[in-house]
């Protein structure tokens, strides 16, 4: 019943991190044609439509790279559970093909415990981070979003990720499968 719920957990922080990553690229897109209409009708090529688009304000989506910056951090934190759930990190196993599959289990329980750490680790850093972006008030350049936002969302998939972690870290110690 627990790894159901977990799973369905890590599967929900997928999918959002998918659907940010993907209202990112529709938004650059916007933003880069926005960009190049703008180029166009300030040239002077596109004549009496070119001064109707520098009418309507066509141009780039103003802190395009802001928004990127925060929603990218997210969709990375919200990929790292169902990652770490499905063991599907980067492996090099050149030197650990050959060996047995209890030493093979070993060195997955202790991977499992070094990540778990280490993300719990930036959880925490995340946390206190985010902390100071709050007490000093600090906010984006040009859309003057609080940073602290981009911090608060990190963190919630971090948090999730720490758990996730921590879940699987547990179950191999006792030697349950998670996958």
């Amino acid at each position: 019943m627990l790894h159901i719920a977990i799973q369905k957990l890590a599967q929900v922080m997928a999918l959002l991190g998918g659907v940010v990553l993907c209202l990112l690229v529709i938004m650059v897109c916007i933003s880069v044609s926005g960009r190049e209409l703008s180029d166009l009708a300030h040239s002077g090529a596109l004549r009496g439509f070119g001064d109707w688009l520098i009418d309507l304000g066509v141009g780039p989506i103003l802190g395009d790279f802001e928004l990127v910056e925060a929603g990218v951090a997210f969709a990375i934190f919200a990929f790292l559970p169902l990652t770490q759930l499905q063991g599907a990190h980067a492996k090099v196993d050149v030197f650990t093909i050959g060996m047995g599959v209890r030493v093979n289990r070993a060195l997955g329980t202790f991977w499992s415990i070094v990540m778990a750490v280490i993300i719990v680790l930036i959880t925490w850093r995340l946390f206190v981070g985010m902390q100071d972006k709050m007490r000093y008030g600090e906010t984006t350049y040009l859309i003057q979003f609080p940073i602290w936002w981009a911090y608060a969302a990190s963190l919630s998939a971090a948090v999730t990720a720490s758990v996730i972690s921590l879940y699987c870290a547990a179950m191999r110690l006792t030697g349950q499968r998670i996958e």
